[in-house]
């Protein structure tokens, strides 16, 4: 069983690492690709492309600029402890032991505009660029031709190394979009989390981003290598709701006075 995740656009490389343990990410050659495009635009373009402020496109101008083909620990962090969104703090790697990191790192991958698919414990330099960025490079109009199928390929050989039975899809629709499930030979299963608002169940950002946060820790805690045993997910009050779901789409609900 493999986990997709997606990253965060907060980022924290404050806080103290709690371990050295930290391997490089594979598709480095490509990324730094993207950051030379990335370096000819001024901050005022980035602003415009991105749609973020002014001090944001400087910030990011200026990651682009330092971004280097050598990654330490001084210029770089391991990827799940410097992602600091509602999906991490549902993760919250840093209070995971080691077994449960080493799970993680081979069991979940996060898809990343600039990094393309990161380990748990890969090094990444500080950067902006989400996956839905219409970035034209010499590979076509967006990041989604960028990358192509590169991505899925990465995926069906892990899967197909660790003879998984199934996908398990936690990340948003717009970086999921940068994997072609068709080109996988297994199934692909995509946890869905709703909340009861307003007289109806329905999904609402932040509690689902951070439940799939919580279903990936479960996952690490609990060793899951079985995607059926992740129907016994029962964090924050959500529960498996059988008649609801299908075969490819698993439904999670809950009830709470908010």
């Amino acid at each position: 069983m493999l986990i997709v995740l997606s990253p965060a656009k907060t980022l924290d490389y404050a806080t103290p690492s709690v371990t050295d343990k930290h391997s490089r990410p594979q598709f480095t050659k490509h990324s730094a690709e993207l950051i030379n495009t990335l370096k000819q635009l001024s901050p005022a373009q980035i602003a415009s492309l991105m749609r973020v402020s002014d001090p944001l496109a400087a910030l990011n101008a200026e990651r682009y600029a330092a971004w280097s083909k050598r990654f330490t620990l001084k210029n770089s962090r391991q990827a799940v402890l410097a992602f600091d969104g509602d999906v991490y703090g549902g993760l919250d790697a840093r209070s995971l032991n080691a077994a449960q990191l080493e799970y993680a790192q081979s069991h979940i991958r996060i898809l990343s505009g600039l990094y393309g698919l990161l380990r748990p414990l890969d090094l990444m330099q500080p950067y902006r660029l989400e996956m839905g960025t219409r970035l034209a490079t010499a590979r076509g109009k967006d990041l989604y031709a960028f990358w192509g199928d590169m991505l899925t390929k990465a995926i069906d050989v892990e899967l197909t190394g660790r003879k998984s039975t199934a996908l398990i899809n936690l990340a948003s629709e717009e970086y999921f979009k940068a994997v072609r499930p068709a080109l996988l030979g297994i199934p692909v299963i995509t946890p869905v989390f709703e909340d009861w608002k307003s007289g109806q169940y329905k999904i609402i950002s932040f509690y689902a981003k951070r439940a799939r946060g919580l279903m990936a820790r479960y996952a690490a805690v609990n060793s899951i290598t079985q995607p059926e045993r992740l129907k016994q997910f029962e964090s924050d009050g959500y529960r498996f709701d059988d008649k609801r779901s299908s075969e490819d789409r698993w439904i999670f609900r809950r009830n709470i006075a908010r």
